[in-house]
Order: structure tokens, then C-alpha cells, then sequence
């Protein structure tokens, strides 16, 4: 007989979390799981899913555009942002339902509160004041924005966050940061009629990404009105009587309605107590955990975003199913974290598995290059000027394709099918030898039989 009230307390009910606690409580374990604000956690709730619905939504001018190139006759049309938002609500909504009709359905008890930890086995909860204690807990509490208080004026700028809820569309925005949210929301805005400004400290977009994917995708954007500033950054913020005036570092004053900081995301461990329970963090506030996603605390694990680690939903789902393998299993079973298919759901979209250039460029001695740019056959009768890009990269001595990269429509659905040919190791002979599937674009993939260059000790040949 346990002598815990649990055996095993989950806190944060985001997609790690709620992994975790449903399957441990289908295995018969009494599981409880606490979420201080909506079950779902930051993909269902306020990142990746109503992103997506966002992204489709700013994608029907174009395609209403790019209508009359095929014999249709579009008429007048118009958008309803409160519209949008009431819908995207309701699916959110019901995205909730299911996450929770699926912890009920193992028998794992629901906790809507906020819960703090006492010490290595016992849990607050916040709202009641009650005390519990666990044989095993989880930290899954996620990330959130980094509000960059640093900044005069941060008080009156959003986050990702305040994005999903703005009461009108504005009709200016300017957006702080150069990686994917950053991007990604520069381009929904745009999309939805929004005069755009894109202001980053760095010297190109997307810092993590293939060169020319970071290249072309920042040439799209600017070719459809989008203004990107580069090599800058905010120096203040402040009231105006017709929106916001902001100062830069680099190009004096601007104006807008609405100013959106996508300036990273920090760890949620803030007030957690993970101090009182003698849990480690590193300088940013991060769980440290070992390849088995255990804390120094040998019966606290942490899992997803607030690790720091690879802040993917799918990647914290994975990790989770790890620890029920390692924790109740007798199956240590490490994540693993290699050969991750992402995407930026820019428009044009950014699909990538592998190793950069870059970054190949480094690890291995000579590399082939294969890359194709096209005009895909959509646009051809639509006049739209975009082109797609496409690039693998071979490691020479094995001919195994260690990095493969998409600029294109469609680029993340392409993404995730590389993913299992790259995680299984295939060559580029195994590329060559697959039949191509004509018309597609994805054909450009097993029809690049030269290659565009050589890379030998981090030189281009």
C-alpha cells in the first residue's frame, strides 16, 4: 500500500503533461494533473493549432487573386477578424474537451488550479490551499513569452499570446524578432490586410535555418509588401494619439497600431518551488534534466518546453512516452532528440529535417550540394512570381542525405515524409533511384541527379 496520496502528480496540463498523466493512469497508476489555466497547454491553447487556423485564414486573398488566372471570376470580398476569432474560440475549445475527455477516460483525476511544490514529494494546490503528496511528480508547465522588460515601454506591446485575443485588427503592427513566431505572425498579419513591419537585431530571419531557405523566404516577404528591418532592434515604446511611436536603434521613429514582441520564450518555472524541492535550473531558469528527462531529484522528472531542450509539442509528447517506458515499463528508454522535422508555416512555408549547410559544413569534411529553384506550376497561370527552393545535403564518403530543406507550398507536409527517409538512413542513391511523381513539385527531390557544388573543408568548390 502506497503510503502517497498519488503515484504520480503531473503539473501543467499541456500536451507533455497530459501525455504523461493519461497513459500512466491507463496503466492503472492513480495519476492526478493540475493546469492553472486551460488544459492543452501552449499548442492547443495559444501556439501552434490556433496559429495554423490563422495562417489559412490570411492565405484567401491570394487564393482569390490567383482565381482569375484559371477562368474564375471572383467577386467583391471582404474579412471579419471578430469573425475569425469566435471560430478559432470554438475549436479551441473543443480541442480542450478531448484533452480532458481523454485524462477522464483513463481515470486520471482533473485539477484546474495553479500547483506549487513543498518539497520532493508533496504538492500545493494553490487554489485550495491543500496539500497532496506523490510517489513520482512531472514537471510539464511549458514556456512562456519573454515579456523583455528591458525594453521602456514593454508594457504596452503584446505578445504571441495577446495576438490570439486583439479585440480589432489593427491596421499596423510592428513585430520584434526574427524567428519563427516572429515570422510566422508578420506574415498572418500581412495576409489579413495588416500594413507590416518586421524589425530583428540580427543580419537575416530565422538564425537556425538554411541559408538560402532564410534568403529566399526573406526576398518573398518583401516582394509581397511585408517591410523587414534588419540589423536593428527597439529602443523605446510610448503613446501616441493615433497608436504607438517607437523609437529604433537604426531607423529613427516608427508608427504603428499594435507593436508584438516575438523576442524568445523563457521557461515556466517561475514561483513553481522547484527550489523548496531542491531541483536544479540552469541560468535561464530551465529544468536540467539527464538523457532520461530525470532531474537531479530522483523522483521529479521534467518534460517539453520548460527543459529548454527542443520546444516542439511533438517532442514533448515523445518525451513523455519515454518516461512512462523508463518510469513504469522497467524500459529506460532515452528521447531522442536527432533528425527532428520542423517547419515555419511562413508564407511561402519553410519545411527542414536534417543539418544546414552550415552546420554540415562543420561536422563533415566534404559534402555535395544538390538545389533547385523553381516557378511552380501553380503560378504560372495564377502570374505570382514566387519560386520554390529545394536543397539536399550529402555527406560525400557515405552518400547519406544528412539535411534536406524546402521553400515552398506545401513544404511541411514534404518535411515530415523526409523525416522517416532521413531517419532511416537512405542515400542519396535511394534518392536517385525512386521514381519521381510527375506533375508535383516534390519530384524536384529524386530528380537532382548532379550536384550544384561540392563543400571540402567548409569551402565551396
Amino acid at each position: 500500500m502506497s503510503s502517497y496520496d498519488y503515484d504520480l502528480f503531473v503539473i501543467g496540463g499541456g500536451s507533455g503533461g497530459v501525455r504523461a498523466a493519461r497513459v500512466a493512469a491507463s496503466l492503472g497508476k492513480k495519476v492526478a494533473i493540475a493546469e492553472e489555466y486551460r488544459y492543452g497547454g501552449t499548442c492547443v491553447i495559444r501556439g501552434c493549432v490556433p496559429k495554423k487556423l490563422f495562417v489559412y485564414a490570411s492565405q484567401f486573398h491570394e487564393h482569390f487573386e490567383d482565381a482569375a488566372g484559371f477562368g474564375w471570376t471572383v467577386g467583391r470580398s471582404s474579412f471579419d477578424w471578430k469573425k475569425l476569432v469566435a471560430a478559432k474560440d470554438a475549436e479551441i475549445a473543443r480541442l480542450e474537451g478531448l484533452y480532458k475527455k481523454g485524462l477522464a477516460g483513463a481515470n486520471a483525476e482533473i485539477l484546474e488550479t495553479r500547483a506549487e511544490l513543498v518539497d520532493a514529494h508533496t504538492v500545493r494546490l494553490v487554489k485550495t490551499g491543500q496539500t497532496v503528496t506523490a510517489k513520482t511528480i512531472v514537471i510539464a508547465t511549458g514556456g512562456r513569452p519573454n515579456p523583455h522588460v528591458a525594453l521602456p515601454g514593454h508594457e504596452l506591446c503584446i505578445s504571441s499570446n495577446d495576438a490570439f485575443h486583439l479585440e480589432e485588427l489593427p491596421k499596423s503592427i510592428v513585430i520584434a524578432g526574427g524567428g519563427y513566431i516572429a515570422v510566422e505572425f508578420a506574415n498572418i498579419f500581412h495576409g489579413l490586410g495588416v500594413a507590416t513591419t518586421l524589425i530583428y537585431r540580427g543580419a537575416e530571419i530565422l538564425s537556425r535555418f538554411d541559408e538560402d531557405l532564410r534568403r529566399g523566404l526573406h526576398e518573398a516577404m518583401v516582394a509581397k509588401g511585408i517591410r523587414i528591418l534588419c540589423h536593428d532592434t527597439l529602443q523605446q515604446v510610448s503613446n501616441a494619439e493615433d497608436g504607438l511611436v517607437l523609437e529604433t536603434l537604426n531607423n529613427g521613429t516608427l508608427q504603428a497600431g499594435v507593436v508584438m514582441l516575438a523576442l524568445g520564450r523563457d521557461p515556466n518555472t517561475e514561483g513553481l518551488g522547484l527550489e523548496a524541492a531542491g531541483v536544479a535550473m540552469d541560468e535561464r531558469g530551465a529544468v536540467i534534466v539527464d538523457d532520461y528527462s530525470r532531474t537531479n531529484v530522483e523522483n521529479i522528472y521534467a518534460l517539453g518546453d520548460v527543459t529548454n531542450r527542443v520546444q516542439l509539442t511533438p517532442v514533448a509528447i515523445h518525451e513523455a512516452m519515454c518516461f512512462i517506458e523508463t518510469e513504469y515499463k522497467n524500459n529506460p528508454t532515452r528521447p531522442d532528440h536527432e533528425l527532428i522535422p520542423t517547419a515555419v508555416f511562413s508564407q511561402p512555408e519553410i519545411g527542414t529535417v536534417g543539418l544546414s549547410e552550415e552546420e554540415a559544413g562543420k561536422r563533415y569534411s566534404e559534402l555535395e550540394v544538390y538545389r533547385a529553384q523553381f516557378r511552380p506550376l501553380k503560378a504560372t497561370l495564377s502570374g505570382r512570381p514566387e519560386r520554390m527552393i529545394m536543397k539536399l545535403i550529402v555527406e560525400s564518403a557515405s552518400r547519406k542525405v544528412v539535411g534536406a530543406h524546402i521553400l515552398g507550398h506545401d513544404a511541411g507536409e514534404m518535411a515530415q515524409l523526409l523525416g522517416v527517409t532521413l531517419k532511416a538512413g537512405c542515400t542519396k542513391d535511394d534518392f536517385d533511384r525512386t521514381m519521381a511523381l510527375h506533375p508535383t513539385a516534390a519530384e524536384e527531390l529524386v530528380t537532382m541527379y548532379a550536384p550544384s557544388y561540392r563543400i571540402r573543408d567548409g569551402q565551396r568548390l
